[in-house]
Order: C-alpha cells, then sequence, then structure tokens
C-alpha cells in the first residue's frame, strides 16, 4: 500500500527509511526516534569498522536488529535488506529531487570534513581530493545510485507481504509527516 504524506499510517513498531545517500535518512530516523520512542540505529554504524572497513558481523547485527520488537533503520545494503524486509511494518520513502539530495549531501560532507566530525567507529570523511580520485566517494555515489531507489521501493511494493510505504517527495512534506500522521505511532 503506497501512502501520501497526508495519509493515516498504520501502526508500526518497525520502521524502514528508504532514500539516496544524503536525502535525510538519518535525520528523519533521529527525529522519528524522538517522537516515537522507538530506538533508531544507523545502518552505517553496523557496516563500517575502522578505517571504513565493512565489518564481519554486520549480516549478524543486522538479523539481532531485526529480531527485537521496535526499531527505527534505513533500508539499505544489499546483505540487510533482506533480513529487514520481512519485518517492517512501515517504509517511509524519502524521494526527494536529485538537486535537493546533492545539495544536501555536498553540504553535509563539506561540514564534517571541516569539522573532522568522527562517524561510526572513528571514522572521517576523507579528504575533498578524495571525490576526484575515489568513484564510491559519498557525493559520486549519491548522484550515481539516486534513480536506483525508486526501483528498490517499487520491488518492496510488489513483494508479497509488504509494509505500508509513505512515500515523501519534498522536505514540506517530510515536515507536515512529522507534524501530522507520524504523531499516531508515538507510544499510548
Amino acid at each position: 500500500m503506497l501512502l501520501g504524506p497526508f495519509d493515516a499510517l498504520p501502526p508500526a513498531r518497525r520502521i524502514l527509511l528508504r532514500g539516496a545517500s544524503g536525502s535525510g535518512k538519518s535525520t528523519l530516523g533521529r527525529t522519528l526516534a524522538q517522537r516515537t520512542g522507538i530506538r533508531y540505529i544507523e545502518l552505517d554504524s553496523l557496516f563500517h569498522g575502522p578505517d571504513w572497513v565493512p565489518r564481519e558481523s554486520f549480516a549478524k547485527d543486522v538479523a539481532a536488529l531485526a529480531a527485537e520488537p521496535e526499531w527505527i533503520t534505513e533500508y539499505g545494503y544489499s546483505r540487510a535488506r533482506p533480513i529487514l524486509a520481512p519485518r517492517g511494518e512501515l517504509l517511509v520513502w524519502l524521494d526527494l529531487p536529485r538537486w535537493r539530495v546533492m545539495s544536501q549531501v555536498v553540504t553535509r560532507t563539506v561540514r564534517r570534513r571541516v569539522a573532522r566530525e568522527q562517524l561510526w567507529n572513528g571514522n572521517v570523511e576523507p579528504p575533498f581530493r578524495s571525490f576526484l580520485t575515489d568513484p564510491d566517494h559519498i557525493v559520486r555515489w549519491a548522484w550515481r545510485t539516486h534513480p536506483k531507489t525508486a526501483a528498490r521501493v517499487l520491488r518492496v511494493l510488489a513483494s508479497d507481504d509488504p509494509p505500508a510505504v509513505v512515500r515523501l517527495r519534498t522536505r514540506r512534506e517530510v515536515h507536515a509527516g512529522l507534524d501530522g500522521p507520524v504523531t499516531a505511532l508515538t507510544r499510548q
């Protein structure tokens, strides 16, 4: 079932977030966690070990997360999606235009690099020159993978028992959804 930003949400305690890199999934996840009391965990924190090396325990850690009664996390990583999808009750799709996502990911990347903000397991954004040398630099990754997001969400909707999917196309819709239908997800 595909819902719009102003539709009533079904009861959900396991919430998946999907959008291109830089679309605002982490910000939305933290906000949802504050408003609902449901724990938010970034998949990146489970995936990236020190020096950006993938953690061997990633799939096991995702399975442990998925088994919990309630959570908010991203619907990302090819190894995580099949583990999370059967347990998710609601998928929030940040379907923002590419120009908006690129603006957000560039701003975020510059802010993190200048501040040497520590991310997961001691990692920091790489030097700016890596944008030119690393084909998987987060800004280049966001540009390249942005069109793939819709196809992944449509596959979820076509599955046998899909969660409800809320499609948010603008920041205004995101804020309206948080101020309206999301209030139904708060703890009683």
